[in-house]
């Protein structure tokens, strides 16, 4: 029995000292642990990457090739390191397979003037970026295992507050100095202790406005709006029962807070190559009945299924969720941070047949209007993408998680810049976005979704060193750069896929340092290390233009107001999405149609005389074909009905003329969304000399 016990202490000894050999311990297989894997080799440390996934790249190679990305001028290091490498691989001609380079007609592939060494390219195919994680690995000699799962349980040995060893559920230790958490779940940050949240803080915990239950918000077009659909499966009686994916318990009240997460879905790569498609197929457990709603979605003349069929390079696609009645199966997620690996991969399939059921009722279904089933019927799964997976990605998009309360906690008030970020580490610049949370029935008995908000950060804004570790005492030797320290609300622009690299490359520079002077994670010289980070060619700190895509209303002729100077009746809301605008972004009424939102531009004119008025607005086919608009001039008012669907562009903005008019010192435009059919879009107003 002694003998037994020694050698079983022996083999285990031998065990830790070999894995004692890994100063970095990485535990996840998405983006940002191999960038962290290459910073901690490139800084001459071992390490190694144990990883859950058999891929590696996570949604980075699982389909969003379709990169969000905000500003690129704030992408730095390692992580445009990766965009260049993808430029490289599209630059040759062999990888034009199903595709002339020349018709993709350089979509994303940066600006030309740039030589070669600094080009990037920001859409990819999901196994041209895997290539390029795996050439990381080669490249750089980086020890990975694959399909290796963390023993949430008991598998996390600590010593005081310093993670000593993690052990696997098939029983292999991996001890080291340092410790970093790349999961999307942030399993190995929760099973160490570390304090965590999940799902909306109230906007009352960090003093936001845009957190918690957002009910009424209807930010963009991914709400049933005034389409007053009836949610039951008979309409208008509810002893008929609810229609599938609608939730019956109450939705909540506006700003508090719940255990929810935004939903998910995967990113799925399509093509509409003939002879790179795969027709598809009826999924096990098919019901057309799941895709009622989707049927009185069409019957309400709602068009949009192809918006998000994002195109990627060799006639594929990036496809993402649109509209109402997507590809996110909104309310199914909510356990799924906290939950068994077990009950996890029973999320993951039901999305998985919840995608493919959509895809097939869309292209089958004889309730779908023809002309969107007939172009869904060119569409399928690519022949050469997921080749091991029945040709559908291995990475369900996990926009969120559980995320850490750290040693700082980066809320809107960051992001928006209503205070200053201490100890920047990288930059972040996306919209603050989070997809539905649910799909409820509202008092009047109609559907409605509830969650889907975007909001502009007003350009790039800088992530703190603190919302990587953990609070002093919870873990010395631990950075978490995916799961880390962000309310809901700010966690839906940081969440981005390049934002992911940046973190891990500057968690695995922290790491190296704090092991180097042997102190916590905590206590790393700040000094010491934006001076590494910098080094590295990462962006701390942006004074360019808030926008890349913002114009400056100064540059423009005559006196021009942006939206941001109107005065403001009603409920309006912020938008960036568009190619171009004035300023920092736009303001739109959510389609609201309810005549309670309006705008008032009162410029200061230099003198009077005959001005041309114009009011811009970004097009789109969704936007308000009868706006009224009021025009106050020299000679009294006059009462327009503006399209906003398609204003002329001109110097980089879309202009809708109003006329000529004599003007004073009153002059005014004033726009409203009464009995509107389309989203009220305002992007500013101009006053142009007739002599201009």
């Amino acid at each position: 029995m002694q003998l037994r016990t020694l050698l079983a202490s022996l083999l285990l000894s031998s065990q830790a000292l070999h894995a004692a050999d890994h100063d970095i311990v990485i535990y996840g297989g998405t983006c940002s642990a191999i960038i962290a894997a290459v910073q901690a080799k490139k800084m001459g440390k071992s390490v190694i990457v144990v990883s859950p996934d058999k891929h590696l790249g996570g949604l980075s190679s699982g389909g969003l090739g379709f990169t969000d990305t905000g500003n690129k001028a704030v992408i730095g290091g390692l992580s445009r390191d990766f965009y260049h490498r993808v430029w490289q691989h599209y630059d040759k001609d062999s990888a034009w397979v199903q595709q002339k380079k020349s018709e993709y007609g350089g979509k994303g592939q940066g600006t030309p003037a740039m030589d070669g060494a600094n080009r990037t390219m920001w859409i990819f195919e999901p196994h041209v970026a895997e290539q390029i994680f795996e050439d990381y690995v080669k490249e750089f000699g980086l020890e990975v295992v694959r399909d290796e799962w963390l023993d949430r349980a008991k598998g996390v040995k600590k010593d005081g507050d310093k993670i000593t060893s993690i052990t696997t559920l098939s029983g292999k230790t991996y001890a080291g100095k340092m410790f970093i958490d790349a999961t999307y779940e942030g399993d190995l940050m929760a099973a160490a202790g570390v304090d965590y949240h999940v799902g909306r803080e109230a906007q009352s915990v960090y003093d936001e406005k845009w957190n918690g239950v957002q009910v009424g918000v209807l930010h963009h077009g991914h709400h049933f709006g005034s389409m007053n659909i009836s949610p039951y499966v008979v309409p208008g009686d509810p002893k008929s029962g609810v229609l599938p994916h609608i939730n019956t318990e109450p939705v909540g009240e506006y700003g508090s807070g719940d255990k929810k997460v935004q939903a998910y879905c995967f990113r799925m790569c399509l093509t509409n190559d003939p002879a790179n498609r795969i027709p598809f197929a009826k999924p096990e457990g098919y019901d057309p009945k799941e895709f009622e709603l989707l049927v009185r979605v069409f019957d309400k003349g709602w068009k949009d299924v192809f918006h998000k069929f994002d195109p990627i390079p060799n006639h594929k696609t990036d496809t993402n969720n649109h509209g109402p009645f997507s590809t996110d199966n909104i309310g199914r997620n909510w356990d799924y941070p906290e939950a068994s690996y077990e009950r996890r991969r029973e999320i993951i399939a039901e999305h998985e047949r919840y995608q493919k059921g959509w895809l097939y009722f869309i292209a089958n279904d004889p309730r779908v209007p023809a002309e969107i089933q007939k172009e869904m019927q060119t569409w399928g799964l690519p022949k050469d993408e997921f080749k091991d997976n029945g040709n559908w990605s291995h990475q369900l998009y996990i926009r969120e998680a559980r995320r850490m309360i750290g040693a700082y906690v980066m809320t809107e008030n960051e992001l928006l810049k209503k205070r200053p970020t201490p100890d920047s580490v990288g930059m972040g610049s996306y919209g603050i976005d989070s997809h539905n949370i649910q799909r409820y029935i509202t008092p009047e008995g109609f559907v409605q979704n509830e969650g889907d908000i975007g909001v502009s950060t007003k350009g790039p804004y800088e992530i703190a060193y603190g919302s990587l570790v953990p609070k002093k005492g919870q873990g010395s030797n631990l950075l978490v750069p995916v799961a880390m320290s962000a309310s809901h609300i700010a966690y839906g622009s940081i969440r981005m896929e390049p934002v992911f690299m940046i973190l891990g490359q500057s968690a695995a520079t922290a790491a190296v340092m704090a092991m180097d002077a042997g102190i916590p994670v905590q206590d790393v010289p700040y000094e010491q290390l934006k001076t590494q980070i910098l080094k590295d060619g990462q962006i701390l700190h942006f004074d360019g233009p808030t926008s890349m895509r913002g114009i400056d209303p100064k540059s423009l002729k005559g006196i021009v107001m942006d939206d941001t100077e109107a005065k403001v009746t009603g409920s309006w809301h912020e938008s960036g999405a568009a190619k171009s605008f004035i300023g920092d972004g736009y303001t739109h009424d959510s389609n609201a149609k309810d005549g309670k939102s309006s705008l008032r531009f009162e410029p200061k004119l230099t003198k009077p005389g005959k001005y041309r008025l114009m009011l811009a607005a970004p097009p789109n086919s969704n936007r308000a074909s009868n706006a009224p608009v009021e025009v106050q001039y020299a000679g009294g008012v006059k009462k327009l009905k503006v399209d906003l669907k398609s204003p002329k562009a001109a110097e980089g903005v879309h202009w809708i003329d109003l006329g000529e008019y004599e003007c004073g010192n009153d002059t005014a435009i004033t726009i409203s969304n009464e009995g509107t059919d389309g989203y009220v879009v305002v992007d500013g107003a101009r006053w142009l000399p007739v002599e201009d």
